[in-house]
């Protein structure tokens, strides 16, 4: 009985303890988490390479959130662009909209299949702007769809004239290490970096090559060797994103404002920034280098 009894009291103990831990390092995880997402946009966009030369994992708290001051965020009804202001930006998680039925709508017959059978009505969107600027400089949003083994979530960030690629990164998937799992391959993150995400008519047009990216194909990156199912996946969910049942009508309303603030702009004398940051040419932030061994 003794026995028992200690047992009992031990179990009690050991579960007041790890309840109690999980508790206080929750605010932690918490704080962990957001810092993520900051890096991974910020590396999207380029900003962490084009103001420190180097990647957001490679900075301290203190440089990611001076970089963090570039960067805005609005949540945008996916079918009309328009913004939503409904919503509390800081409670709302678009991945549980899309479990829920209310919240999300039916994927069907897509175009470019990314292999979920729902998405959220509203997603997130973030803005790049010079501290103290209004204008728009690059635009990131958040994409994901199916690869191999797993979805692939990530962001893809724009230039502002919405139509060219400044970058992609994915920060959660299960592809395979040394196959798939090369969509982290920086080398290979850099192809993307300039190329065209519509063609003349205005469709989605970017892509992974089957093998080498032909010379010159401002719309495709190198294919990557062993993973056909987790390249295909990518230019799909590129693809999908980018259409009409994706950002679309977003970017399409997005093109109105920055046109009609880069016309107020041109009335307006230039005057300097000044900010924490030193202001390096954005529009040529992540520069395309060569990918080689």
């Amino acid at each position: 009985m003794k026995t028992i009894l200690t047992a009992a009291v031990l179990c009690v103990v050991c579960s007041l303890a790890v309840s109690a831990a999980a508790v206080a390092l929750r605010p932690a995880q918490e704080e962990n988490k957001v810092l993520d997402r900051q890096r991974n946009i910020l590396d999207a966009a380029g900003l962490s390479m084009g103001e420190f030369g180097k990647l957001s994992s490679e900075l301290d708290k203190e440089q990611i959130e001076t970089l963090w001051t570039w960067v805005s965020e609005e949540l945008v009804d996916l079918e009309t662009g328009e913004v939503n202001t409904e919503l509390n930006p800081e409670e709302y998680d678009p991945r549980e909209a899309a479990k829920k039925d209310d919240q999300s709508i039916e994927i069907t017959e897509p175009t470019f299949d990314i292999g979920v059978p729902r998405r959220e009505k509203v997603a997130r969107v973030y803005y790049v702007k010079k501290p103290g600027s209004e204008k728009v400089e690059m635009v990131v949003l958040p994409v994901y769809g199916k690869g191999l083994w797993s979805t692939l979530y990530g962001y893809m960030a724009l230039k502002n004239d919405l139509e060219t690629i400044a970058g992609l990164t994915f920060y959660e998937h299960a592809e395979t290490p040394g196959l798939g799992g090369e969509v982290d391959n920086t080398k290979w993150k850099a192809q993307w970096v300039g190329n065209k995400l519509y063609d003349a008519d205005g469709n989605p047009a970017a892509r992974v090559a089957k093998g080498p990216a032909p010379d010159g194909d401002d719309y495709a990156v190198d294919g990557l060797s062993g993973a056909t199912i987790t390249c295909r996946g990518v230019t799909n969910l590129v693809r999908y994103w980018a259409g009409p049942n994706g950002y679309g009508p977003f970017l399409d309303q997005l093109k109105k404002r920055i046109s009609g603030d880069a016309s107020a702009e041109a009335d307006q004398p230039e005057t300097d920034v000044e900010s924490g940051v030193e202001q390096y040419d954005i529009d040529n932030a992540g520069t395309k280098e060569p990918v080689g061994e």
